[in-house]
Protein backbone atom coordinates (compact mmCIF):
# COMPACT_ATOMS: atom_id res chain seq x y z
CA UNK A 1 0.00 0.00 0.00
CA UNK A 2 2.88 2.35 0.82
CA UNK A 3 4.43 1.68 -2.58
CA UNK A 4 1.17 2.55 -4.34
CA UNK A 5 0.84 5.76 -2.30
CA UNK A 6 4.44 6.67 -3.16
CA UNK A 7 3.80 6.17 -6.88
CA UNK A 8 0.54 8.14 -6.71
CA UNK A 9 2.22 10.97 -4.83
CA UNK A 10 5.24 11.43 -7.04
CA UNK A 11 3.44 10.63 -10.28
CA UNK A 12 0.74 13.18 -9.53
CA UNK A 13 3.25 15.78 -8.38
CA UNK A 14 5.42 15.41 -11.48
CA UNK A 15 2.49 15.56 -13.88
CA UNK A 16 1.01 18.61 -12.15
CA UNK A 17 4.40 20.31 -12.17
CA UNK A 18 4.74 19.58 -15.89
CA UNK A 19 1.25 20.85 -16.75
CA UNK A 20 1.35 24.15 -14.89
CA UNK A 21 5.07 24.99 -14.73
CA UNK A 22 7.26 22.63 -16.74
CA UNK A 23 5.47 22.79 -20.08
CA UNK A 24 5.02 26.60 -20.04
CA UNK A 25 8.74 27.03 -19.26
CA UNK A 26 9.77 24.46 -21.86
CA UNK A 27 7.70 25.97 -24.66
CA UNK A 28 8.90 29.47 -23.70
CA UNK A 29 12.52 28.28 -23.87
CA UNK A 30 11.88 26.58 -27.20
CA UNK A 31 10.34 29.79 -28.58
CA UNK A 32 13.35 31.80 -27.40
CA UNK A 33 15.99 29.43 -28.76
CA UNK A 34 14.29 28.48 -32.04
CA UNK A 35 11.76 31.16 -32.97
CA UNK A 36 9.89 30.91 -36.26
CA UNK A 37 9.00 34.44 -37.37
CA UNK A 38 5.93 35.00 -39.51
CA UNK A 39 6.51 36.74 -42.85
CA UNK A 40 3.78 39.33 -42.30
CA UNK A 41 2.94 41.85 -44.98
CA UNK A 42 0.02 43.99 -46.06
CA UNK A 43 -2.53 41.84 -47.88
CA UNK A 44 -6.15 42.43 -48.76
CA UNK A 45 -7.90 39.20 -49.74
CA UNK A 46 -11.65 38.83 -49.87
CA UNK A 47 -13.01 37.96 -46.42
CA UNK A 48 -16.20 36.28 -45.32
CA UNK A 49 -17.22 36.96 -41.72
CA UNK A 50 -19.16 34.14 -40.06
CA UNK A 51 -21.16 34.66 -36.87
CA UNK A 52 -23.34 31.95 -35.32
CA UNK A 53 -25.79 33.13 -32.66
CA UNK A 54 -28.53 31.80 -30.40
CA UNK A 55 -30.86 34.35 -28.79
CA UNK A 56 -28.50 37.28 -29.20
CA UNK A 57 -30.88 40.24 -29.45
CA UNK A 58 -28.91 42.15 -26.76
CA UNK A 59 -25.74 42.05 -28.86
CA UNK A 60 -26.66 41.74 -32.53
CA UNK A 61 -27.12 45.43 -33.31
CA UNK A 62 -23.85 46.36 -31.62
CA UNK A 63 -21.99 43.47 -33.24
CA UNK A 64 -23.10 44.37 -36.76
CA UNK A 65 -22.10 47.99 -36.20
CA UNK A 66 -18.74 46.79 -34.91
CA UNK A 67 -18.17 44.65 -38.02
CA UNK A 68 -19.17 47.53 -40.28
CA UNK A 69 -16.54 49.66 -38.54
CA UNK A 70 -13.62 47.36 -39.35
CA UNK A 71 -10.76 49.13 -41.11
CA UNK A 72 -10.92 47.02 -44.24
CA UNK A 73 -12.20 47.72 -47.78
CA UNK A 74 -15.97 47.08 -47.45
CA UNK A 75 -16.25 45.74 -50.99
CA UNK A 76 -13.95 42.85 -50.01
CA UNK A 77 -16.16 41.71 -47.12
CA UNK A 78 -19.35 39.70 -46.89
CA UNK A 79 -21.06 38.77 -43.62
CA UNK A 80 -23.15 35.69 -42.84
CA UNK A 81 -25.15 35.68 -39.61
CA UNK A 82 -26.47 32.20 -38.80
CA UNK A 83 -29.31 32.29 -36.24
CA UNK A 84 -29.61 28.98 -34.43
CA UNK A 85 -33.19 28.47 -33.19
CA UNK A 86 -33.51 32.05 -31.94
CA UNK A 87 -36.74 32.66 -30.02
CA UNK A 88 -36.08 36.34 -29.36
CA UNK A 89 -35.79 39.29 -31.79
CA UNK A 90 -32.30 38.46 -33.10
CA UNK A 91 -33.48 37.71 -36.65
CA UNK A 92 -35.82 40.70 -36.85
CA UNK A 93 -33.15 43.11 -35.63
CA UNK A 94 -30.56 41.71 -38.04
CA UNK A 95 -32.92 41.94 -41.00
CA UNK A 96 -33.45 45.64 -40.34
CA UNK A 97 -29.83 46.19 -41.30
CA UNK A 98 -29.34 48.05 -44.57
CA UNK A 99 -25.89 46.55 -45.14
CA UNK A 100 -26.06 44.77 -48.54
CA UNK A 101 -23.14 42.55 -47.56
CA UNK A 102 -25.14 40.87 -44.78
CA UNK A 103 -26.90 37.53 -45.24
CA UNK A 104 -29.13 36.38 -42.39
CA UNK A 105 -29.79 32.66 -42.08
CA UNK A 106 -32.75 31.78 -39.86
CA UNK A 107 -32.81 28.19 -38.65
CA UNK A 108 -36.02 27.80 -36.62
CA UNK A 109 -34.90 24.59 -34.88
CA UNK A 110 -31.80 24.73 -32.75
CA UNK A 111 -29.11 22.46 -34.19
CA UNK A 112 -25.95 23.76 -32.54
CA UNK A 113 -23.18 26.11 -33.60
CA UNK A 114 -21.31 23.58 -35.73
CA UNK A 115 -24.22 22.95 -38.12
CA UNK A 116 -24.84 26.69 -38.47
CA UNK A 117 -21.18 27.40 -39.16
CA UNK A 118 -21.08 24.68 -41.82
CA UNK A 119 -24.14 26.12 -43.59
CA UNK A 120 -22.81 29.65 -43.30
CA UNK A 121 -19.40 28.77 -44.72
CA UNK A 122 -21.10 27.02 -47.66
CA UNK A 123 -22.59 30.40 -48.65
CA UNK A 124 -19.38 32.39 -48.35
CA UNK A 125 -17.15 33.48 -51.20
CA UNK A 126 -14.13 34.99 -49.44
CA UNK A 127 -10.62 33.59 -49.63
CA UNK A 128 -10.38 34.04 -45.86
CA UNK A 129 -12.93 33.21 -43.17
CA UNK A 130 -13.14 35.44 -40.09
CA UNK A 131 -14.82 33.57 -37.27
CA UNK A 132 -16.21 35.63 -34.41
CA UNK A 133 -18.86 35.39 -31.71
CA UNK A 134 -21.81 37.69 -31.20
CA UNK A 135 -20.82 39.11 -27.82
CA UNK A 136 -17.26 40.35 -28.23
CA UNK A 137 -16.18 43.70 -29.67
CA UNK A 138 -13.33 43.67 -32.21
CA UNK A 139 -10.71 46.37 -32.64
CA UNK A 140 -11.02 48.30 -35.94
CA UNK A 141 -7.64 47.03 -37.17
CA UNK A 142 -8.25 43.41 -36.11
CA UNK A 143 -9.03 42.02 -39.56
CA UNK A 144 -6.05 43.67 -41.25
CA UNK A 145 -3.73 42.39 -38.54
CA UNK A 146 -5.04 38.84 -38.88
CA UNK A 147 -4.77 38.60 -42.67
CA UNK A 148 -1.28 40.13 -42.63
CA UNK A 149 -0.17 36.84 -41.04
CA UNK A 150 -1.96 34.83 -43.72
CA UNK A 151 0.20 36.56 -46.32
CA UNK A 152 2.83 34.04 -45.18
CA UNK A 153 2.10 30.89 -47.20
CA UNK A 154 3.16 28.70 -44.25
CA UNK A 155 0.36 30.11 -42.06
CA UNK A 156 -3.08 28.55 -42.33
CA UNK A 157 -4.90 30.09 -39.39
CA UNK A 158 -4.36 32.95 -36.99
CA UNK A 159 -5.98 33.80 -33.68
CA UNK A 160 -6.40 37.21 -32.12
CA UNK A 161 -6.05 38.28 -28.50
CA UNK A 162 -9.03 38.40 -26.16
CA UNK A 163 -8.89 41.02 -23.41
CA UNK A 164 -11.05 41.12 -20.30
CA UNK A 165 -12.65 44.42 -19.30
CA UNK A 166 -14.79 45.48 -16.34
CA UNK A 167 -12.87 43.17 -14.02
CA UNK A 168 -14.38 44.06 -10.64
CA UNK A 169 -14.41 41.18 -8.17
CA UNK A 170 -11.58 39.09 -6.77
CA UNK A 171 -12.88 36.05 -8.69
CA UNK A 172 -12.91 38.00 -11.97
CA UNK A 173 -9.37 39.21 -11.28
CA UNK A 174 -8.29 35.63 -10.71
CA UNK A 175 -9.90 34.51 -13.98
CA UNK A 176 -8.21 37.41 -15.77
CA UNK A 177 -4.84 36.37 -14.29
CA UNK A 178 -5.36 32.77 -15.43
CA UNK A 179 -6.34 33.97 -18.92
CA UNK A 180 -3.15 36.07 -19.14
CA UNK A 181 -1.17 32.97 -18.15
CA UNK A 182 -2.96 31.01 -20.90
CA UNK A 183 -2.18 33.68 -23.48
CA UNK A 184 1.52 33.61 -22.59
CA UNK A 185 1.56 29.88 -23.35
CA UNK A 186 -0.26 30.38 -26.65
CA UNK A 187 2.13 33.16 -27.65
CA UNK A 188 5.12 30.90 -26.94
CA UNK A 189 3.56 28.01 -28.87
CA UNK A 190 2.95 30.32 -31.81
CA UNK A 191 6.51 31.65 -31.77
CA UNK A 192 7.90 28.12 -31.59
CA UNK A 193 5.71 26.91 -34.47
CA UNK A 194 1.97 26.54 -33.90
CA UNK A 195 -0.46 26.97 -31.05
CA UNK A 196 -3.07 24.28 -30.50
CA UNK A 197 -6.11 26.48 -29.98
CA UNK A 198 -7.45 29.92 -30.78
CA UNK A 199 -10.11 32.03 -29.14
CA UNK A 200 -13.53 31.61 -30.72
CA UNK A 201 -14.09 35.35 -30.36
CA UNK A 202 -11.63 36.17 -33.14
CA UNK A 203 -9.74 33.94 -35.54
CA UNK A 204 -9.18 33.70 -39.27
CA UNK A 205 -8.50 30.72 -41.51
CA UNK A 206 -7.85 30.18 -45.19
CA UNK A 207 -11.17 29.09 -46.62
CA UNK A 208 -9.50 26.28 -48.60
CA UNK A 209 -8.37 24.69 -45.32
CA UNK A 210 -11.77 24.67 -43.63
CA UNK A 211 -13.47 21.30 -43.36
CA UNK A 212 -17.10 20.91 -42.25
CA UNK A 213 -17.39 20.39 -38.51
CA UNK A 214 -18.89 17.20 -37.06
CA UNK A 215 -22.43 17.72 -35.79
CA UNK A 216 -22.54 19.12 -32.28
CA UNK A 217 -18.88 20.20 -32.11
CA UNK A 218 -18.38 22.53 -29.17
CA UNK A 219 -14.69 23.44 -29.50
CA UNK A 220 -14.41 24.54 -33.12
CA UNK A 221 -11.69 26.90 -31.90
CA UNK A 222 -9.54 23.84 -31.11
CA UNK A 223 -10.63 21.35 -33.79
CA UNK A 224 -10.30 23.85 -36.68
CA UNK A 225 -6.71 24.89 -35.87
CA UNK A 226 -5.66 21.32 -35.15
CA UNK A 227 -6.98 20.31 -38.57
CA UNK A 228 -5.02 23.19 -40.10
CA UNK A 229 -1.83 21.97 -38.41
CA UNK A 230 -2.55 18.43 -39.62
CA UNK A 231 -2.59 19.82 -43.16
CA UNK A 232 0.95 21.12 -42.70
CA UNK A 233 0.19 24.78 -42.00
CA UNK A 234 1.01 26.90 -38.98
CA UNK A 235 -1.49 28.32 -36.49
CA UNK A 236 -0.19 31.58 -35.07
CA UNK A 237 -1.10 34.22 -32.53
CA UNK A 238 -1.60 37.90 -33.40
CA UNK A 239 -1.78 40.15 -30.30
CA UNK A 240 -2.54 43.25 -32.38
CA UNK A 241 -5.88 41.75 -33.46
CA UNK A 242 -7.89 42.40 -30.31
CA UNK A 243 -11.33 41.52 -29.02
CA UNK A 244 -12.90 42.53 -25.71
CA UNK A 245 -15.16 40.55 -23.42
CA UNK A 246 -16.33 40.74 -19.82
CA UNK A 247 -15.52 37.94 -17.38
CA UNK A 248 -17.98 36.42 -14.96
CA UNK A 249 -17.77 38.27 -11.66
CA UNK A 250 -18.71 35.25 -9.50
CA UNK A 251 -18.11 31.47 -9.78
CA UNK A 252 -21.83 30.72 -10.19
CA UNK A 253 -21.98 32.86 -13.32
CA UNK A 254 -18.89 31.18 -14.78
CA UNK A 255 -19.86 27.62 -13.93
CA UNK A 256 -22.22 26.70 -16.77
CA UNK A 257 -20.13 28.28 -19.53
CA UNK A 258 -16.87 26.78 -18.26
CA UNK A 259 -18.24 23.30 -17.70
CA UNK A 260 -19.63 23.26 -21.23
CA UNK A 261 -16.28 24.38 -22.66
CA UNK A 262 -14.29 21.88 -20.62
CA UNK A 263 -16.71 19.08 -21.48
CA UNK A 264 -16.07 20.05 -25.08
CA UNK A 265 -12.50 18.80 -24.61
CA UNK A 266 -13.79 15.32 -23.80
CA UNK A 267 -16.11 15.53 -26.79
CA UNK A 268 -13.16 16.57 -28.95
CA UNK A 269 -11.28 13.40 -28.07
CA UNK A 270 -14.38 11.41 -29.02
CA UNK A 271 -14.84 13.23 -32.34
CA UNK A 272 -11.16 13.31 -33.31
CA UNK A 273 -9.28 10.42 -31.63
CA UNK A 274 -6.40 11.01 -34.07
CA UNK A 275 -5.42 13.93 -31.84
CA UNK A 276 -4.08 11.38 -29.33
CA UNK A 277 -1.77 9.76 -31.89
CA UNK A 278 1.81 11.04 -32.10
CA UNK A 279 1.94 9.65 -35.64
CA UNK A 280 -1.07 11.64 -36.90
CA UNK A 281 -1.00 14.76 -34.77
CA UNK A 282 2.05 16.96 -35.55
CA UNK A 283 1.40 18.94 -32.36
CA UNK A 284 0.94 15.85 -30.20
CA UNK A 285 3.29 16.80 -27.36
CA UNK A 286 1.81 20.29 -27.05
CA UNK A 287 -1.72 18.96 -27.26
CA UNK A 288 -1.17 16.35 -24.55
CA UNK A 289 0.66 18.80 -22.29
CA UNK A 290 -1.64 21.77 -22.81
CA UNK A 291 -5.05 20.12 -23.12
CA UNK A 292 -5.25 16.48 -22.10
CA UNK A 293 -3.21 16.62 -18.90
CA UNK A 294 -5.14 19.68 -17.76
CA UNK A 295 -8.30 17.61 -17.88
CA UNK A 296 -6.62 15.18 -15.48
CA UNK A 297 -5.39 17.93 -13.14
CA UNK A 298 -8.30 17.85 -10.63
CA UNK A 299 -7.95 14.09 -10.22
CA UNK A 300 -4.17 14.42 -9.88
CA UNK A 301 -4.70 17.00 -7.12
CA UNK A 302 -7.03 14.60 -5.28
CA UNK A 303 -4.52 11.77 -5.68
CA UNK A 304 -1.74 13.99 -4.38
CA UNK A 305 -3.76 15.08 -1.36
CA UNK A 306 -4.76 11.52 -0.42
CA UNK A 307 -1.31 10.03 -0.97
CA UNK A 308 0.52 12.74 0.99
CA UNK A 309 -2.01 12.27 3.77
CA UNK A 310 -1.27 8.55 3.82
CA UNK A 311 2.51 9.22 3.80
CA UNK A 312 2.28 12.13 6.25
CA UNK A 313 4.52 10.55 8.91
CA UNK A 314 7.02 8.97 6.50
CA UNK A 315 8.99 12.12 5.63
CA UNK A 316 8.66 15.89 6.26
CA UNK A 317 8.21 16.53 2.54
CA UNK A 318 4.91 14.64 2.55
CA UNK A 319 3.70 16.48 5.63
CA UNK A 320 4.67 19.77 3.99
CA UNK A 321 2.83 18.92 0.76
CA UNK A 322 -0.28 17.75 2.61
CA UNK A 323 -0.29 20.86 4.81
CA UNK A 324 0.24 23.13 1.81
CA UNK A 325 -2.74 21.63 -0.02
CA UNK A 326 -4.85 21.95 3.09
CA UNK A 327 -3.86 25.59 3.59
CA UNK A 328 -4.68 26.29 -0.05
CA UNK A 329 -8.17 24.86 0.42
CA UNK A 330 -8.56 26.89 3.62
CA UNK A 331 -7.50 30.06 1.78
CA UNK A 332 -10.15 29.44 -0.89
CA UNK A 333 -12.83 28.95 1.75
CA UNK A 334 -11.84 32.10 3.62
CA UNK A 335 -11.75 34.12 0.40
CA UNK A 336 -15.31 33.02 -0.39
CA UNK A 337 -16.52 34.00 3.08
CA UNK A 338 -14.52 37.25 3.22
CA UNK A 339 -14.74 38.99 -0.18
CA UNK A 340 -12.08 41.53 0.83
CA UNK A 341 -9.57 38.72 1.26
CA UNK A 342 -10.46 37.58 -2.26
CA UNK A 343 -8.81 40.70 -3.71
CA UNK A 344 -5.40 39.66 -2.27
CA UNK A 345 -3.31 38.31 -5.16
CA UNK A 346 -2.51 34.83 -3.69
CA UNK A 347 -6.15 34.39 -2.65
CA UNK A 348 -7.65 35.34 -6.01
CA UNK A 349 -5.21 33.07 -7.85
CA UNK A 350 -6.03 30.22 -5.46
CA UNK A 351 -9.77 30.78 -5.91
CA UNK A 352 -9.52 30.85 -9.71
CA UNK A 353 -7.30 27.75 -9.71
CA UNK A 354 -9.69 25.91 -7.39
CA UNK A 355 -12.82 26.67 -9.41
CA UNK A 356 -11.26 26.00 -12.79
CA UNK A 357 -10.18 22.56 -11.59
CA UNK A 358 -13.53 21.97 -9.91
CA UNK A 359 -15.29 22.81 -13.16
CA UNK A 360 -12.92 20.46 -15.03
CA UNK A 361 -13.93 17.60 -12.72
CA UNK A 362 -17.62 18.45 -13.10
CA UNK A 363 -17.18 18.65 -16.88
CA UNK A 364 -16.26 14.97 -17.11
CA UNK A 365 -19.43 14.04 -15.22
CA UNK A 366 -21.48 16.44 -17.32
CA UNK A 367 -20.16 14.96 -20.56
CA UNK A 368 -20.83 11.44 -19.36
CA UNK A 369 -24.46 12.42 -18.69
CA UNK A 370 -25.05 14.50 -21.81
CA UNK A 371 -23.20 13.83 -25.05
CA UNK A 372 -25.30 16.38 -26.99
CA UNK A 373 -23.45 19.36 -25.57
CA UNK A 374 -24.62 21.85 -28.16
CA UNK A 375 -28.23 21.51 -26.98
CA UNK A 376 -27.53 22.61 -23.40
Amino acid sequence: MTHIAWLACWGSALLLAHVFVGYPLLIALWARLRPRPVARKAWLPTVSIVVAVHDGERHVRTKLANLQGLDYPPELIDIVLACDGCHDNTVAIARRSTDPRLTVLDFPNRRGKAACVNDAVALTRGDVLLMTDIRQRLSPCALKELVANLADPEVGAVGGELHMENVRTGFAQGVDFYWRYEKMIRHAESTAGSMIGVTGAIYAIRRALFKPLPAGTVLDDVLVPMRVAAQGKRVVFEPRAMAWDQPSQEPEAERRRKIRTLAGNFQLLQLAPWLLSPFRNPLWFCFISHKVLRLLAPWLIVALFLSTGFLFNRHPIYALAFTGLGLGALLVGMARMRPRLGTWMPARIAVAFFYLNLFAAQALLAFARNRRLHLW
